[in-house]
């Protein structure tokens, strides 16, 4: 069974709004007066209130991770297949917050929220945002849950960063962090990837500085573009010869520029789609806060004793085929955090599906998320 009476399904879902009112300095050395989280919870808190998993999502993800909001929603949350009854993030165990990040577009304050100083849309002026920012303003929402310390704060890719931001920021209030598909900063190739992205939305007639919103249009074929080039980095090359090979669509060259492989017609698909759930200016600020992303640049470059401070017992797990965040990013990671004197573990998942991996269900990666998480419900309740 598939959908909200599915046994292992969290069922449906309503997402909350969490409201802070007082002022949230930035990074980037501005402050948002104030600003709103879009969240969903599922589970049950229990009575110490040790058991809570941040769940924190990757560039187009958002706070919808499990469950279903409406029973006629065509595809439950982005993570349903992991968060669940039964499930490696076992909500029979653990309560579990995602959010929305700041900057977003499914809720949260962002672009498209009304900024309080001009009465007009943020747009182009909402301010660029770190992970540290998000960081800060997850803390803020686990204030308002009531939320000391987190049993574990989990991500993939862009998500994974945000938890090993988490345990650097945050030392005593993260019990366990897992790192999947992530790495200690990106490298210059991932850094013109996403140039590439935003020059390609910046570039489109109807951006019109931003400010499309205002103008009624939307910038379809630079977001477009900049999610087929996305979704380029996200696949394995293996796994694209798998499915699509030189496979044509109607089975003949026609010589011409319109679709004839099937990998074309699969692209293109994926940017349309894309448009038509995202938000132009929350791209352009999600991979800037990739590219800034770097904990060891305050500390000299070096990134053990970055993440020297950390208390929490990690969790790294890189995937065979991930070029974006290859193995040896996740082994960097461990062999600092080994140094800092942290305690890790680190899996390295054979999977052809590339970076996209952490997101999909295999036996030995789900295995090894559930064996972890297991080890650290045995805690609480040893501590209990």
């Amino acid at each position: 069974m598939v959908g909200p009476l599915s046994p292992d399904s969290v069922g449906l879902v309503e997402p909350r709004s969490f409201r802070h009112e007082q002022p949230l300095a930035l990074d980037c050395g501005r402050e948002l007066p104030g600003f709103d989280l879009k969240y969903e919870t599922y589970g049950s808190l229990n009575a110490a209130r040790s058991n809570a998993i941040l769940v924190c999502h990757a560039l187009s993800g958002d706070h919808h991770a499990a469950g279903w909001n409406a029973p006629d929603d065509k595809r439950p949350g982005w993570w349903d297949n992991c968060i669940g009854p039964g499930k490696p993030i076992d909500t029979d165990k653990f309560f579990v917050v995602a959010c929305n990040n700041l900057g977003g577009c499914a809720g949260s304050t962002g672009p498209n929220s009304i900024n309080p100083a001009t009465g007009r849309l943020w747009g182009p002026d909402f301010p660029i945002v770190t992970v540290r920012d998000w960081v800060r303003s997850q803390a803020l929402l686990a204030d308002h849950l009531g939320i000391e310390r987190f049993a574990a704060v989990a991500g993939g890719s862009l998500g994974g960063m945000q938890a090993l931001q988490w345990t650097i920021e945050f030392p005593g209030r993260v019990r366990s962090a897992l790192l999947i598909a992530a790495a200690p900063r990106l490298s210059a190739q991932n850094i013109a990837f996403n140039e590439v992205a935003r020059k390609a939305i910046m570039s489109d007639p109807d951006f019109h500085e931003g400010r499309y919103a205002e103008q009624g249009v939307v910038p379809r074929r630079g977001l477009m573009l900049a999610r087929m080039l996305g979704h380029i980095t996200y696949l394995s090359d293996g796994l694209m010869r798998q499915k699509f090979g030189r496979e044509l669509r109607e089975g003949k060259l026609n010589f011409g520029f319109d679709v004839e492989f099937q990998i074309e017609s699969y692209l293109r698909h994926q940017g349309e789609t894309f448009v038509d759930r995202f938000d132009a200016n929350t791209y352009l600020l999600m991979t800037k806060a990739l590219d800034y992303f770097d904990p060891a640049a305050e500390y000299d470059g070096d990134l053990a004793r970055a993440l020297a401070r950390a208390q929490a017992r990690f969790l790294v797990v890189a995937f065979s085929s991930d070029w974006r965040f290859a193995p040896e990013r996740s082994r960097e990671l461990v062999k600092a955090l080994h140094t800092g004197g942290s305690a890790v573990s680190y899996a390295a998942i054979d999977s052809p599906d590339g970076h996209d991996a952490f997101l999909l269900p295999n036996e030995h990666y789900f295995g090894v998320l559930r064996a972890f998480l297991n080890r650290v419900h045995a805690e609480l309740e040893v501590a209990a």
